[in-house]
């Protein structure tokens, strides 16, 4: 029997439409689920909308629809992003877009209801009893408030809810309870004796204190009559069942439970291994109701649940309309690749704790990781395929008699040496990603990429071509790049499936890269002498600025508040000033002198060069990114591409003008100045970059 994994996003709320927070969570469990699959596993993926209660009927109401036609415009809504960003069947994702108004459901949540009752609780009472409720509800909230969670606002009748903040309604009807109080000693056992079952481990004190706090009798039916649009209760018409019974049976029901129209999915060959993955503003309902109501069920409980945290902008604040910090899904598609987004939601935020997201940040980290990273690794070891090997990817292989060549050139003669580097951040990556430390298993494969590089950037390829003597060394080089790539593109496959599939297509490899697990990854599987596809970019760079004002454009036409930007923190010394106005062209003898105080205001610095490319139309510039020891990569332009290939200067260390005033050039921002000399009259050879003899340090000022 094959293994099996179960993965399930919360069922959105049909009463609004989609956003961010929807988004993230589908992109991890789609991540988790091509992982899983890539692993061997069978796997199914829910996700959906949860389509029942008093909200669904105000929304309704508000927006001049039926119940049902307010459920169908948001799911449809919610499936038009989940298809804009590829998270539907269609694109590999989602195997059922689960909806709690569907027939099935209705069958199978009357069931549970039915099995509930036939038992008794760990204290040998009736699971569900019928009763009188009087207190103040939270429709969003869809459960009553006790008297520490709202508060009573100056001059209103009716207390907040602390989490909504907006008035609470006063219900008095009489209502169907489950006895959750019962429950409170087997909660506790089951969640502090069972490893992972609630996670993170904060989250996990959370719900215990929860429950040892006191758990109170759970309102689990409205009376149809003041709430219309629900499953009724069974053998009582006059009742409907309250949202967390309905909407957590979802889970259940999904996979056949109660049901013969999903019957063939398998609920018995999926639940036993079933992953929820809430916010952390759902985990009570998702623990303490939800393991209560299986218990009572006499049915199995999820292997895990894990609570993630939530998006606030990139000064720390929560996102809302009023404050323009809102990031809307519909710009994100527009603007931004769908990998580039997918890599860096499960980067940028450490998974269980919250993170910040700005359009600012996914850009800088876009163009840093995966346009100046992934990308341009992919990009210049095609291009020296093509230019040194005509297009095939050569023997990694270097003859006892070339070792000394080798060495001089500073390459390890054995590949076994960098192997043993992508072995272990394969197995690194895969206990990360096991441990849903998607953050962390990224940043290790990216410390393959760097290492890469610099083999790279230390051997110099385009010097090695010039050297008859070292053919076997740049053949080495060309192809423990192009194997580090086959290996990265099949770990990278779920967090970025579209990208991983291009490259490893120019790869030359034509084979289904979805049938290869991480974990069986061998070294030295690449063939030589295979043929490189056509070389298409697949990061492009990202234009910051006309991006930022392109998304501040459509903000002002939609009448939404634009959040005012931070002012940028100054660098450490002001830019270089401006010359002293002169009345006449040539400067007095004191003119020519400058003070130490005038030097004192230049600050040179060491960096060093890590991408050096040309600019499509300008036949002069050649566009740097340069490490100056900073936290982000500086984009110089400088006018040398008359004088200089731009791949051999790629880890030169040069002097660099830091507090020069960043200026424009070809729609792009150049933030310093490289130091070269010349001729003053342009005459004598080409302008010689300023360099060390010795050893010096990245980002060492010059005095």
């Amino acid at each position: 029997m094959s293994k099996t994994f179960y993965i399930t996003t919360p069922i959105y709320y049909a009463n609004s439409l989609p956003h961010l927070g929807h988004l993230y969570t589908t992109i991890v469990a789609d991540a988790i689920r091509r992982y899983k699959r890539q692993l061997g596993f069978d796997t199914y993926f829910l996700t959906g909308t949860d389509e029942h209660g008093i909200n669904i009927q105000r929304a309704a109401e508000k927006n001049g629809r039926t119940n049902q036609e307010q459920v169908d415009y948001i799911s449809g809504e919610l499936k038009r992003m989940f298809r804009d960003f590829g998270l539907n069947t269609e694109n590999g994702g989602y195997d059922i877009f689960m909806r709690t108004s569907e027939p099935f459901h209705y069958e199978g949540v009357q069931h549970l209801w039915r099995e509930i009752c036939k038992r008794k609780t760990p204290k040998g009472n009736d699971p569900i009893y019928k009763g009188f409720y009087e207190g103040w509800f939270c429709a969003p909230c869809a459960a009553f408030k006790t008297e520490d969670e709202y508060y009573a606002p100056e001059g209103s009748e009716n207390p907040n809810c602390l989490i909504h903040e907006r008035p609470l309604d006063k219900v008095a009807e009489e209502s169907y309870f489950f006895r959750l109080s019962d429950y409170d000693e087997f909660l506790i056992d089951l969640i502090e004796n069972t490893p992972g079952l609630v996670r993170p481990e904060a989250r996990k004190n959370e719900v215990l204190s929860f429950v040892r706090g006191g758990l109170q009798d759970l309102s689990i039916s409205r009376q149809k009559a003041s709430v219309s649009w629900g499953i009724p209760v069974p053998e009582d018409e006059n009742h409907v069942m309250y949202v967390w019974m309905d909407a957590l049976a979802n889970y259940i029901t999904a996979l056949g439970y109660g049901n013969a129209e999903k019957a063939a999915v398998g609920f018995e060959k999926y639940w036993q291994n079933v992953v929820h993955l809430v916010g952390k503003d759902i985990l009570r309902f998702h623990t303490v109701y939800w393991f209560s109501f299986l218990h009572a069920a006499d049915l199995s409980l999820p292997k895990t649940v894990f609570a993630h945290g939530m998006w606030l902008d990139a000064d720390g604040r929560k996102m809302g309309k009023t404050m323009g910090n809102v990031i809307e899904v519909d710009v994100l598609h527009e603007h931004f690749q769908v990998d580039a987004i997918r890599y860096f939601v499960l980067r940028d935020m450490v998974f269980g704790q919250d993170g910040r997201f700005g359009y600012e940040n996914l850009i800088d980290r876009a163009n840093a990781d995966l346009a100046s990273g992934l990308g341009n690794l992919a990009s210049r070891t095609f291009s020296m395929i093509t230019k040194y090997r005509d297009g095939l990817i050569p023997s990694g292989k270097i003859a006892e008699g070339n070792y000394l060549n080798a060495k001089r050139a500073g390459v390890s003669p054995d590949d076994l040496e960098l192997a043993s580097v992508v072995e272990h951040a394969r197995d690194a990556f895969i206990r990360r990603f096991d441990n849903f430390e998607f953050s962390q298993a990224l940043e290790t494969l990216w410390s393959v990429i760097a290492r890469v590089d610099k083999l790279i950037s230390d051997s110099k390829p385009w010097e090695l071509i010039k050297d008859e003597n070292q053919a076997e060394t740049l053949n080495a080089v060309l192809y423990r790049a192009c194997e580090t790539l086959r290996w990265l593109c099949i770990q990278l496959y779920p967090v970025m499936p579209e990208a991983s599939e291009k490259i490893y297509s120019q790869l030359g490899l034509r084979d289904d890269i979805t049938t290869h697990s991480p974990a069986t990854l061998t070294w030295g599987e690449l063939a030589a002498g295979t043929r490189i596809g056509e070389i298409v970019g697949v990061f492009p760079r990202i234009d910051r600025n006309k991006v930022m004002s392109q998304i501040s454009e459509q903000k002002e036409a939609n009448g939404e508040p634009v959040m005012a930007a931070p002012v940028p923190p100054q660098r450490e010394t002001a830019a270089v000033a401006a010359a002293v106005p002169r009345n006449s062209d040539e400067p007095s003898a004191d003119e020519a002198f400058i003070t130490i105080d005038d030097f004192l205001k230049v600050d040179l610095r060491v960096g060093e060069i890590k991408v050096a490319e040309r600019i499509p139309n300008a036949d002069k510039l050649l566009r740097f990114e340069i490490d100056l020891g900073e936290a982000e990569h500086r984009q110089i332009l400088a006018g040398l591409a008359e004088y200089y290939d731009p791949e051999p200067l790629i880890g030169r260390k040069v002097v660099v003008v830091a507090n020069l005033k960043p200026r424009k050039m070809r729609g792009l921002e150049s933030q310093g100045m490289i130091c070269a000399a010349s001729l003053e009259d342009s005459s004598g050879p080409k302008p010689a970059l300023a360099a060390f003899i010795e050893d010096v340090e990245i980002g060492a000022r010059l005095k």
